[in-house]
């Protein structure tokens, strides 16, 4: 089944270099309308200037394409709000919203600034999150979205000197779980893309046959598959170098111990029964938590 994307309108932030140029491009090759967003700044979210996702918007107008450029940051949601309504303007509706704008600002936690911190959980995070709420009830009326967040291998498994990198894309997988949950019955799907490619972020970080095979456009498959109609929602895809894996956060069985006096020291005790990864879940929705400590706890009464 080909990916056809014709009829479709998308949004694209953070697409004037790099993985969401890679995107921008190849929404708009198979069919779809793209708006490039991109603050022109550089990687750690200094400057701006619209001429970035222009440079995209001209590379996807000469390959016969549709698209427009937005300068906006991802910080300031009253200017989110008006480049979503500049899509509905000209296009009429938003079909896929592809969250990709971020910035790093990297030290160990021990020297890294607070600000430092704040600014990057609020492009990663709350820039997403402001797309998301201006695109959201344009999904709603029209019974269909997709979204895609872009987390990290450093949220979901961490990395020394991106505390605050770190911090903020798990918090996007967080953000995807619910809106899948809720986005559910108006055909929302919602999902997570943990890219490894090489950008203006890994400049200078790997040795440069390394940085060739992590090419932005050996990304774009997982992209595409989450942002599709066909897409599955609240789903974690992991792709670099033309590879491509699901991440999961589970639940193991675990033990029931019971809440004595002696509690902490049991569960001390029993600690690597609870770890242990035979017979783990991965929850429907976070009340599956409590559903199993009560069955368990129901069943040692009887």
């Amino acid at each position: 089944m080909e990916l056809d994307f014709k009829g479709r309108v998308a949004i694209v932030t953070g697409a004037g270099g790099g993985l969401g140029r890679a995107h921008a491009l190849a929404l708009a090759a198979r069919g779809a309308r793209v708006l490039v967003n991109d603050l022109g700044g550089g990687v750690h979210g200094e400057g701006g200037s619209v001429s970035a996702a222009q440079k995209v918007v001209d590379e996807i107008r000469a390959a016969g394409g549709e698209a427009l450029a937005n300068g906006a940051s991802v910080t300031d949601f009253v200017a989110v709000q008006a480049m979503v309504q500049q899509v509905v303007d000209a296009w009429g509706r938003v079909d896929v919203l592809v969250n990709n704008a971020g910035i790093l600002r990297d030290k160990s936690f021990a020297k890294m600034d607070m600000a430092d911190f704040r600014t990057v959980v609020d492009v990663h995070l709350m820039g997403a999150a402001h797309c998301c709420k201006a695109v959201w009830p344009h999904m709603v009326a029209q019974e269909y979205g997709r979204i895609v967040m872009t987390t990290s291998s450093t949220g979901l498994y961490g990395n020394f000197g991106q505390s605050n990198y770190g911090a903020a894309k798990l918090a996007l997988v967080g953000l995807m779980q619910t809106l899948a949950i809720e986005g559910a019955k108006h055909h929302i799907h919602v999902n997570a893309l943990a890219p490894t490619a090489a950008t203006r972020m890994t400049e200078g970080l790997m040795p440069a046959e390394v940085l060739a095979m992590l090419a932005p456009e050996a990304v774009v498959p997982a992209m595409l598959v989450l942002a599709h109609e066909s897409a599955p929602t609240r789903t974690t895809l992991c792709a670099g170098a033309g590879s491509f894996e699901a991440a999961h956060v589970t639940m193991t069985q675990g033990v029931y111990i019971g809440t004595g006096p002696d509690a902490p020291e049991q569960l001390a005790a029993r600690l690597a029964e609870v770890t242990a990864r035979e017979g783990e879940q991965v929850p429907a929705n976070g009340g599956a938590q409590g559903a199993l400590e009560v069955q368990k706890a129901m069943a040692a009464r009887r």
